[in-house]
């Protein structure tokens, strides 16, 4: 189908940065300067799109967090907490080698919640199509409790405001190696929003869950859609699973709007997972989701980012071609005839010295290159059988 020209705006703060739990924590938003910068040099960022952060109400964190969690997490931002909520941080799950408490917590948090939030009303109130916030995307956090380097859950507090201010049925793409769970439980028994995640299987990774009979609960049973795919799958076999299970989830659920979460941690890069695809799912599953936001959802759509912790290597390059798809730019087809398309030389030499790894050089990877994975024709055949049990439910 011919997809129009979209319009789309990137919601950004260099000040998200400051959502740190310490300087050896996996989490590090430098991608986050890292991604802008390639974009800048690519020419792919019009400063007119940037759009900036606004704050989140209590009221807005409160239809997806408890009261006493979020007292407990501005309690434990400040610079000395006191005794007494020292105490209590493990029973909100804020005092783990995951997710420390850490001083200012509760309002860069809240930055981030409100940014995911600013993104859903510039595309239901029809300012722009698309809507790109990629310091979102903290999709672990639970109602009563933090976990996998979540405080607040913004992806969740983004589809209650849709469901709250627009009476929005909500379809949520979960693209992250690990399970979306903190999302999935929001919503378990609400018909509105339909919950699509495909993930590393939780037999062997964080958070556990995210089986295939996790299909949501009373009226909202069918709503939750998992796809665990095998350690060391590759890119066809994830793609397969991705795009077969997905176009029959929406042609479905038929949603108001999609928002979707771009975790970019099943590279084969990633130090903390066993998916090795390479950087063409990065390109191919939003190509997917952006046509499917035009044929069913009137171009609406709101994507966050998420996990992704090979920062040099891996994050700048796919959440660049997020936006690319995103924004329709030119670049991106240029990309499409030459996969093998050199990076900006100045973006290159600004990172190089620090990267600990020699940095890649074109956009997407040399595949050809790679060494296939042992065992490839079973872990196929054990993702089918998955896709297979997710398609019986729908």
């Amino acid at each position: 189908m011919n997809i129009r020209r979209a319009t789309s705006s990137f919601i950004y703060n260099e000040h998200e940065v400051r959502y740190k739990f310490n300087d050896d924590h996996p989490f590090n938003q430098k991608r986050l300067i890292m991604t802008v910068d390639l974009l800048r040099e690519a020419g792919a960022l019009d400063p007119a799109s940037i759009v900036p952060l606004r704050v989140a109400s209590d009221d807005e964190l409160l239809r997806v967090h408890h009261a006493s969690y979020v007292e407990a997490v501005k309690e434990l931002s400040a610079a000395g907490p006191e005794e007494a909520w020292l105490k209590t941080a493990e029973r909100y799950g804020l005092d783990t080698e995951d997710t420390p408490f850490f001083e200012g917590m509760h309002e860069v948090t809240a930055h981030i919640v409100g940014g995911s939030i600013a993104a859903a009303d510039l595309v239901m109130s029809g300012k722009v199509d698309h809507a790109l916030h990629l310091g979102g995307g903290l999709h672990h956090a639970l109602q009563n409790k933090g976990a996998g380097f979540c405080v607040y859950n913004d992806a969740s507090a983004a589809i209650a405001h849709l469901k709250y201010r627009y009476g929005a049925r909500v379809l949520y793409i979960d693209t992250d190696v690990h399970h979306g769970d903190g999302v999935q439980w929001s919503f378990y028994a609400d018909p509105d929003v339909c919950t699509f995640s495909i993930h590393e299987t939780g037999k062997y990774l964080f958070p556990g869950t995210g089986e295939v009979n996790e299909r949501g609960e009373g009226v909202a049973f069918g709503s939750s859609i998992n796809v665990p795919v095998q350690p060391y799958t590759e890119d066809e076999s994830w793609m397969e699973c991705f795009e077969e299970v997905l176009e029959r989830t929406i042609k479905q659920f038929r949603p108001d709007i999609i928002v979707s979460q771009h975790g970019c941690d099943a590279h084969a890069f990633d130090p903390l997972a066993h998916v090795h695809c390479s950087m063409n799912i990065y390109k191919q599953m939003p190509e997917i989701i952006h046509r499917y936001a035009h044929q069913y959802c009137n171009g609406r759509w709101v994507a966050v980012g998420g996990g992704g912790y090979d920062i040099w290597r891996v994050v700048p390059r796919a959440w660049s071609l997020l936006w690319l798809v995103m924004s329709d730019h030119p670049l991106l087809d240029r990309i499409t005839k030459d996969p093998l398309l050199k990076l900006p030389e100045a973006w290159l030499a600004r990172y190089s010295s620090e990267s600990p790894l020699p940095l890649p050089t074109t956009w997407l990877d040399p595949i050809s290159e790679w060494t296939p994975m042992p065992r490839r024709d079973i872990i196929t055949q054990q993702n089918r059988q998955m896709k297979d049990l997710a398609l019986l439910y729908l």
